[in-house]
C-alpha cells in the first residue's frame, strides 16, 4: 500500500509540473517557414497533342473505354487523372501486371519501411515532451571502517535499502523540442513522398519495358514474315538462274538479303528476353520464374491515352518528388529554430521521492520516504563558437534544400515539356513514316513485277526490299517511342498524386 502511494505521489508530481511547464513554455525562436517562390510560367509553351485517332476509334467502339477511371480529355472541374494511369492504355495484361508492382516489389517495399522509421522518429520526437519517470531500487550491506577519520557513528554491517523514483522535464522555453517534432513529421512526410516517387517510377518503368517487350514481338512478327518473302524471292532466283533467265549473282544477292534478315531476328531475341527479365524483376519474380507470351502490338491502332491539360503551377501540387523536396526544405527551416534554441538558457524540472531503510522490515514505513523538488536553470557561456557554427550550418543546409526544391521544379518543367514536344513532334513523324512505308512497298512490287519480266536486274529488287524493310521497323519504332513518351509524360505529371495525400500525422 505505502508502495502503491508513493507511486501515485510521483504521478501527481508529474501532473502538477506539466500546467507550470505549458503556463512558461510558449514561445519559440528562429524563422517562421514560408515556402519560397520559384520561377513559374504561365502556362507551357508545348500543348498537350490532339486526341489519337486511333484512340479515339477505340473508345467509339468501347464505352467502357471512354468511362474508365484514367487519363481523358480535361473537363473545367476534373484537372487529375483518377485512379491507375496505366489503365487508360486500354490493355488487360498491362493492368494485369501493373497491380503486382505493389504488393511484390522490394525497391517499393524498402521505401516503405524508411517510411515507417520516418514515422517512429515523430513518437521519439514527441517524448521530450514529457517528463521521464524512472526508478533504481538497491539493496546493500553497508559497514563503515572503524577508522574512517573524522568519524564517531561507525555502522556495523547494517542493509543499505534504498527505492528513489526519480523524473526529469525539460520545459520547451524557445521551442527546441516542438521544432524537433515539427522536423521529423515533415521528414516524415517527405519519406511518404518518395513513396509515391519510387511508385510512379516503377510503374512507369514497367509500362515503358512491356511495350518496349511487345514493340520486339512485332519487330519479330515483321522479320519472321520477311525471311518467308526472302525465302520466295530466294526461290524465285534459283529457278530463273536454273533456267538461264538470271546470271548467278543474283542468287548470291538474294541468300545474303535472306541471311541478313534472319541476323536481325536473331538479334531481336536478346532485347526481347532483357525486357521479359526487367518484368520479372519489377514484379518481384526471379527472371526463370516468369514468361510473358508473344502477342505482337496493334500497329494500325496503339492506343495513345489523351492527357490533361495542366498549368505549370499546378505541377507543384502534383510531382511526389517536389513535395517531398518542399518538405525536407521545411524540416530544414525547423533545424535553424533548434540551433538558435541554443543560445538561450534551459529550465528543466526535478524531483526525487522513495524510501530508504537499514533493513527489509523498515523500508516500507512512511518514517522511510525522503523527497526533493526543484527548478534548474542552465546557460553555456563559452563554447568557443560551437553554438554560432551550428546555427551557420543549419542555415547553410536550409539554403541547400531551396535551391534543390528549386531545382526539381525547373527540371519538372522540363519534363513536361520535353515530352508534349515528343508527342506533338512523333504524331507528325508517324503520319510522315507511314507514307513512306507505303512508297517503299509500292515500289518494291513494282521492282519485283518488273524483275520478274527481264527489265530490271536484281539489285533493285534488294535496293527496295532493304528500302521496304527500314521502313516498315521504323513505323513500330516510332509507335513505341510515342507510347514511351505518353508514359513519360504521365510520370512527368505526377501520375494523378497530389499534394492532399500526404499524410497529416
Amino acid at each position: 500500500m505505502k508502495h502503491a502511494s508513493l507511486l501515485r505521489a510521483a504521478s501527481l508530481m508529474a501532473a502538477a509540473l506539466l500546467p507550470a511547464s505549458l503556463f512558461v513554455a510558449g514561445c519559440k525562436v528562429g524563422p517562421n517557414y514560408v515556402r519560397p517562390s520559384v520561377p513559374t510560367p504561365p502556362a507551357f509553351k508545348e500543348q498537350p497533342p490532339a486526341p489519337d485517332k486511333a484512340a479515339q476509334d477505340s473508345a467509339a467502339h468501347d464505352p467502357s473505354a471512354q468511362n474508365q477511371d484514367g487519363w481523358k480529355p480535361v473537363q473545367p472541374a476534373d484537372t487529375a487523372s483518377k485512379g491507375d494511369w496505366w489503365a487508360a492504355f486500354n490493355d488487360a495484361q498491362l493492368n494485369q501486371l501493373e497491380t503486382q508492382v505493389d504488393t511484390a516489389n522490394q525497391t517499393l517495399k524498402a521505401a516503405e519501411s524508411n517510411f515507417q522509421a520516418a514515422r517512429a522518429q515523430i513518437g521519439y520526437a514527441r517524448s521530450y515532451e514529457a517528463p521521464t519517470i524512472g526508478v533504481s531500487p538497491t539493496v546493500a550491506a553497508l559497514r563503515d571502517s572503524a577508522h574512517e577519520p573524522y568519524s564517531t557513528i561507525v555502522n556495523d554491517g547494517e542493509g543499505n535499502f534504498n527505492m528513489p523514483f526519480d523524473l526529469n522535464y525539460e520545459v520547451d522555453l524557445w521551442g527546441r523540442i516542438r521544432r524537433g517534432v515539427t522536423a521529423a513529421r515533415e521528414q516524415a512526410q517527405a519519406q511518404d513522398a518518395d513513396i509515391e516517387s519510387v511508385r510512379l517510377s516503377l510503374h512507369a518503368e514497367l509500362a515503358m519495358d512491356y511495350y518496349g517487350l511487345r514493340t520486339d514481338d512485332a519487330q519479330t512478327r515483321l522479320l519472321e514474315d520477311t525471311v518467308k518473302a526472302y525465302q520466295q524471292a530466294l526461290q524465285l532466283t534459283q529457278d530463273r538462274f536454273e533456267g538461264g533467265a538470271a546470271p548467278k549473282s543474283d542468287v548470291a544477292q538474294a541468300q545474303t538479303q535472306l541471311d541478313q534478315a534472319k541476323v536481325q531476328l536473331t538479334d531481336i531475341e536478346v532485347q526481347r528476353t532483357q525486357y521479359e527479365h526487367a518484368i520479372a524483376v519489377l514484379i518481384g519474380k526471379a527472371p526463370a520464374e516468369f514468361t510473358l507470351a508473344p502477342i505482337p502490338i496493334n500497329q494500325q491502332a496503339p492506343v495513345i491515352p489523351n492527357i490533361p491539360a495542366v498549368l505549370p503551377a499546378e505541377l507543384l501540387e502534383r510531382r511526389p518528388d517536389i513535395a517531398g523536396t518542399e518538405r525536407r526544405m521545411a524540416a530544414a527551416n525547423e533545424q535553424i529554430g533548434i540551433a538558435q534554441a541554443a543560445f538561450y538558457p534551459t529550465l528543466s524540472l526535478s524531483a526525487l521521492l522513495g524510501l530508504q531503510g537499514t533493513s527489509a522490515l523498515n523500508w516500507f514505513n512512511w518514517p522511510s520516504r525522503f523527497w526533493a523538488v526543484g527548478p534548474t536553470f542552465s546557460e553555456t557561456l563559452f563554447d568557443a563558437g560551437r553554438r554560432k557554427s551550428t546555427k551557420r550550418m543549419t542555415e547553410a543546409q536550409y539554403d541547400a534544400t531551396v535551391a534543390n526544391y528549386r531545382q526539381t521544379t525547373l527540371t519538372a518543367f522540363q519534363q513536361v515539356e520535353d515530352n508534349l514536344a515528343a508527342l506533338r513532334v512523333l504524331a507528325h513523324e508517324a503520319d510522315q513514316q507511314h507514307q513512306a512505308t507505303e512508297a517503299a512497298e509500292q515500289s518494291l512490287d513494282l521492282f519485283q513485277t518488273r524483275y520478274e519480266g527481264g527489265v530490271d536486274t536484281y539489285l533493285q529488287v534488294v535496293t527496295w526490299q532493304t528500302a521496304a524493310l527500314n521502313n516498315q521497323r521504323n513505323d513500330l519504332t516510332i509507335m513505341q517511342r510515342r507510347l514511351e513518351a505518353s508514359i513519360l509524360l504521365i510520370k512527368a505529371l505526377g501520375g494523378g498524386w497530389d499534394t492532399s495525400k500526404l499524410p497529416k500525422m
